[in-house]
């Protein structure tokens, strides 16, 4: 059975709810929360001397709780440490038919998502799992990373996102703020843009979804939504959440209004009409006061199909125009 191509990976990723994977009852409460994906975190979230239990944990977590409806992943230490490999061996082995992704924080270069691709086939061979089955979102830390992310994006059939880390990449390129994601005090822009472009244009480039990293302020909803906002006007996917406060927020800022996902169902629908031979097999088509045509349809579908994957319903139907 082939896995899914990068195209056939895009889940909905609005909101990514970061666990640690040390804490039972953060684990438990995250299986109740409306978060699109729950991760499961090794890195950061573990203090060192936790992480081989953490491990464990979260295999019993992933095996025993009830993820319905989340994209499950796990984040495990990145390639400069001693811990990579065996949390991905013990991760996957023990629970990899429960898991749909790994996370590698702190991507450099290519090769290191071919390695963890390499590691991820053998243990599949190894236990009888399908291969390439579990997807890879890699994390742009630093400015290695991002200058390397054209070759990154396209290094591995595995991967499904690009993801933005921020506190790191701040601290590697002297940004002069201790607030994350936040701007830096006396920038007159927004001086995250050219890094949410490079990895945005990279993520596309493949057919990749791009995510923003977190909002450290996780009692600001108000500062949350207005950074959540930036991202998702430039198209991205989604966002970290670090508390439950921020996961409705993120839900709602990275999902079309009724009002747009409506008219680009009405678009489709007048499209698909025009184009028939009951529509007269046309090129373009006026809907309403408004001319549509393939451009038009094109931007239409990414709309509808992020509301279809909110699980939103239309409220109005198109109705053909009278003879």
């Amino acid at each position: 059975m082939t896995a899914p191509d990068a195209a056939g990976r895009l889940r909905p990723r609005r909101s990514c709810l970061a666990v640690p994977g040390s804490n039972p009852r953060f684990l438990e409460k995250a299986q109740g929360l409306p978060a699109d994906q729950v991760f499961l975190d090794l890195e950061d979230a573990c203090a060192p001397l936790a992480k081989e239990d953490a491990r464990h944990t979260i295999v019993k977590a992933l095996n025993e709780g009830d993820w319905t409806g989340k994209t499950r992943v796990v984040r495990v230490n990145d390639w400069t440490t001693h811990w990579t490999y065996r949390d991905v061996i013990t991760v996957v082995e023990g629970a990899g038919p429960n898991l749909d992704c790994i996370m590698l924080p702190k991507v450099q270069d290519a090769q290191q998502i071919v390695a963890l691709d390499l590691l991820l086939t053998q243990i599949e061979k190894t236990m009888g799992f399908e291969i390439g089955r579990i997807g890879i979102e890699a994390q742009i830390e630093n400015a290695k990373g991002l200058v390397n992310v054209d070759e990154i994006a396209g290094a591995s059939p595995r991967l499904e996102t690009i993801v933005f880390g921020p506190a790191d990449f701040m601290a590697s390129i002297n940004m002069k703020s201790l607030v994350v994601g936040e701007q830096p005090p006396g920038y007159p822009a927004d001086a995250y843009h050219y890094i949410l472009m490079r990895i945005l244009m990279a993520a596309r480039m493949h057919d990749l979804q791009a995510i923003d990293g977190p909002y450290l302020q996780i009692r600001n909803v108000d500062g949350f939504r207005e950074v959540a906002g930036r991202a998702a006007a430039l198209g991205y996917d989604g966002k970290w959440v670090l508390h439950p406060g921020q996961v409705e927020a993120a839900n709602e800022v990275f999902s079309p209004s009724q009002e747009d996902y409506d008219h680009a169902e009405l678009i489709l629908d007048a499209y698909d009409y025009c184009t028939s031979v009951e529509g007269g097999m046309k090129g373009s088509a006026m809907l309403g006061d408004e001319m549509i045509d393939e451009a038009s349809r094109k931007m239409a579908l990414v709309v509808a199909g992020k509301g279809r994957a909110a699980g939103m319903s239309r409220t109005s139907t198109f109705q053909p125009p009278e003879a």
